[in-house]
């Protein structure tokens, strides 16, 4: 198995530990899901998980939901309801949505508000090894008295300040030393939920809490993490200084994993910009086959554009696999022989989950039986058509 890892920039091989291997995902904020980037992103990870499992690895798979948020605050007063309340509908709807796509569950879904006492436990390590500092109720890590910050966005200092601005950072905050300083603890205001602290009432930042819940499943070093690649700065990064300091282990992660974004009507698929197509909504036409197809036949690293109309061309490609695996086996003459296409298969996915590639070698495994003379032996070929179609997730339920 070979994956690219974001921090070294090349594609790497990668070995179990033990032949454990344990993979966090950063999950969703629960508001206005699940639109077509986020069912990319989650089912490339459920065919690394599906597909390491096959190997013969003992996975252990966790997925968190940022449950508390500026975000989901912000959008709890647009919508006029309590804030846990939007988390809980929103979260449910984003499960219903992955169990219809046929994802599998999570060993491990976690919510940021079910461990505020582990992130407290980081944040008050930090503060003693002065690498965070406490100001007026809240508590911000010191980007300054770590050498080692960049590491994994390759960012120069002035390049990180204006990305950070754009996803949360608030570069005036006057408690700050510096303004690239991250929050760890966020002090109480008014008409928002707070936690007991050491450092009075309040509410974690978003990095901590990853933080928090990778460690507490996985221990103080993670075999693979992954999310989408919008998230490499400022929160991966952050939650490298975080983790290191506070532990004194190194590596926290093994191999970054980041999957592209999906662009759409001109722009990147996102909720903030609207330009959503909704899984609910593509799966009330088609299967789930269809779309995981369509999904997978592009690699999770690169970016790529949604067209409404080219999921059409995937509809009948999932019903002839789907006929494929049910095709009535008469035949006992010679057998047909797939082992070409089924090992080309399982190297595609070796190399840095290629599902373009296994993805054309199912379809031709499919097509040979459809197309295998009346007397030939199809059941071998069936059987692994079978193995190799749920290895990427698919039902074969022969719906279009």
């Amino acid at each position: 198995m070979r994956l690219f890892n974001t921090l070294t920039q090349s594609v790497e091989p990668f070995e179990s530990v033990n032949g454990h291997v344990g993979i966090y995902v950063c999950g969703v904020t629960p508001y206005d899901t699940t639109h077509a980037g986020h069912a990319f992103t989650f089912l490339a990870y459920d065919v690394l998980v599906r597909f390491l499992r096959e190997l013969g690895h003992a996975v252990t798979y966790v997925q968190n939901v940022t449950d508390i948020d500026d975000d989901i605050l912000r959008k709890a007063r647009e919508r006029g309801i309590a804030w846990d309340e939007l988390a809980r509908v929103e979260t449910a709807k984003y499960r219903t949505d992955m169990a219809d796509l046929n994802a599998l569950d999570p060993d491990h879904y976690v919510a940021a508000t079910d461990h505020i006492p582990q992130m407290q436990e980081i944040v008050v390590n930090l503060i003693k090894r002065e690498l965070a500092y406490v100001a007026n109720g809240s508590v911000y890590y010191s980007v300054a008295a770590d050498p080692d910050f960049g590491k994994l966005s390759r960012l120069s200092a002035s390049e990180m300040l204006p990305i950070a601005n754009d996803r949360g950072n608030v570069p005036d905050d006057p408690n700050k030393r510096d303004p690239i300083d991250f929050i760890m603890w966020q002090a109480a205001s008014p008409g928002e939920p707070t936690w007991d602290s050491p450092w009075g009432p309040g509410r974690p930042g978003w990095h901590i809490e990853c933080s928090a819940m990778a460690m507490q499943y996985l221990g103080p070093t993670v075999d693979i993490h992954g999310g989408g690649d919008d998230l490499v700065f400022p929160h991966h990064e952050c939650e490298i200084a975080q983790s290191e300091h506070a532990t004194g282990v190194r590596p926290f992660v093994r191999t970054w994993m980041h999957v592209a974004m999906v662009d759409y009507q001109g722009d990147k698929m996102s909720k903030s910009l609207g330009n959503l197509v909704l899984a609910s909504d593509v799966l009330q036409h088609y299967s789930s086959d269809a779309f995981r197809l369509y999904l997978h036949s592009n690699h999770y690293r690169k970016p790529w554009v949604y067209r409404d109309e080219e999921i059409e061309s995937w509809a009948p490609i999932a019903a002839d696999i789907a006929e494929a695996a049910e095709f009535p086996a008469y035949g006992v003459d010679k057998v047909l022989d797939v082992k070409r296409h089924r090992d080309r298969f399982i190297e595609a996915l070796s190399n840095d989950l290629d599902t373009p590639v296994a993805v054309r070698e199912l379809r031709s495994i499919a097509e040979a039986i459809l197309v295998a003379p009346e007397e030939a032996d199809i059941r071998d070929a069936q059987a692994t058509l079978r193995r190799l179609a749920g290895i990427l997730g698919l039902t074969l339920s022969g719906l279009t």
